[in-house]
């Protein structure tokens, strides 16, 4: 019976606005395309979830069907499982109607453990789960929590290593009980598929957003929210009509009430996309003249992995960043990228008017900035985080 690398997440998939789970299936993604007999596993609801069959079955591993695959970049050789959430669990806010019992009573020890040689997961709840059931565990976490790590977890034998993307979330899970020797500090990484030139796509974009005898492109592509400068990129926007913004991200909403602060504002060259999937964005981002990230200097810029900066790095393009704290071991290297100081749209606005001047733009992609970013892909993240496990434990995953 093949022994499967188990990726675990207690959310329903896909969903399409959630970098954490971005994060899950990239890393899944990963550890599929190094070889290793990975399955992501997820929650199933609503009325998909009540075939009977699927409750006694649960875990059959499978190829993601083509809306999952495309939302996430996923590619052929990683294999999915969901685990099927009937009504009316986690409806009551009652421990033996939850997910997350279900998972660590019913599915984990009956279905999942005969064919699991390791999880991977950002649930505590299921690690302690699989610790419990003599399954070695493999915990990330990437925000600061207030739990305190029970002893008996975290220094079990089957515990191999925590993971997290920043220092002060490390330090602060130490200060709760992590042991220092078993948790290390990781950035996230990129997806492969990044790194393909996609010509004709990225000119495509050009061709449709390009307007009003405009000729420079700028690209932001993440989240809608204040914290993360897109309020700012609006003033920016403003003081540079020569240029054409274009923001991706965001949900219906969020978009609707950015394009009515640019119209409030009088800003009319700037476009906002709403969501893209996954296997649209590398040719977005190739299409640009200049890519921004425009982080506001708040708490989360001491703890925010810098997904979307490694994205932008795949693509080649140049880019305009600000300096705050999870960037600034970037800003010595071998990059084309413009440095600004944060929250400060003026300043911000003559950064992109010098990294247009001094990085004209390359449909190939800078080269010093694809090489360098190679050494963040998703596949050595994992390799690097198997290196912690018991040589055992990495012998016996079937490739």
């Amino acid at each position: 019976m093949s022994k499967y690398y188990v990726f675990f997440t207690r959310n329903i998939l896909p969903q399409p606005n959630v970098a954490s789970l971005v994060q899950v299936a990239h890393s899944a993604n990963a550890a599929a395309n190094l070889g290793y007999p990975a399955v992501l596993v997820y929650i199933r609801k609503g009325w998909k979830a009540f075939n009977p069959v699927d409750w006694f079955h649960p875990f059959q591993p499978r190829k993601p069907d083509a809306k999952l695959a495309q939302i996430y970049n996923i590619q052929e050789q990683l294999k999915i499982a969901y685990l099927p959430m009937p009504w009316p669990i986690d409806l009551l806010n009652s421990k033996w109607t939850s997910s997350s019992t279900i998972v660590s009573k019913y599915y984990l020890p009956i279905h999942l453990l005969k064919s699991t040689k390791i999880v991977h997961t950002r649930d505590w709840n299921f690690v302690k789960a699989a610790i419990k059931h003599g399954i070695p565990a493999i915990y990330e976490q990437h925000h600061h929590e207030d739990k305190k790590f029970e002893p008996e977890v975290v220094n079990n034998p089957l515990f191999q290593i925590a993971v997290t993307v920043a220092d002060t979330v490390r330090y602060s899970m130490i200060q709760n009980g992590m042991p220092a020797e078993k948790v290390i500090m990781l950035h996230n990484g990129f997806n492969q598929l990044f790194l393909v030139r996609q010509t004709e796509a990225a000119e495509n974009w050009r061709q449709r957003l390009l307007a009003g005898g405009r000729q420079y492109l700028a690209v932001y592509a993440g989240g809608l929210y204040p914290f993360k400068g897109v309020d700012m990129l609006v003033d920016v926007a403003r003081v540079l009509p020569e240029v054409q913004f274009a923001i991706a991200g965001g949900d219906s909403s969020q978009v609707t009430a950015y394009q009515q602060l640019a119209t409030d504002k009088q800003v009319k060259n700037i476009n906002f996309l709403g969501y893209l999937p996954q296997n649209q964005l590398p040719s977005l981002l190739q299409a640009a003249d200049v890519l921004t990230h425009p982080h506001c200097q708040t708490e989360a810029a001491t703890f925010t992995s810098p997904l979307k900066f490694f994205d932008y790095m795949a693509s080649g393009t140049p880019i305009v960043a600000t300096e705050i704290a999870s960037l600034m071991e970037f800003k010595s290297g071998n990059i084309a990228a413009i440095w600004c100081e944060p929250d400060n749209p003026h300043k911000f606005a003559q950064s992109i008017r010098d990294s247009l001047a001094k990085y004209p733009r390359r449909s190939e992609g800078y080269a010093e900035t694809l090489g360098f970013v190679k050494q963040f892909s998703w596949e050595n993240r994992i390799e690097r985080i198997l290196s912690y496990v018991d040589e055992e434990v990495r012998s016996q995953i079937i490739h």
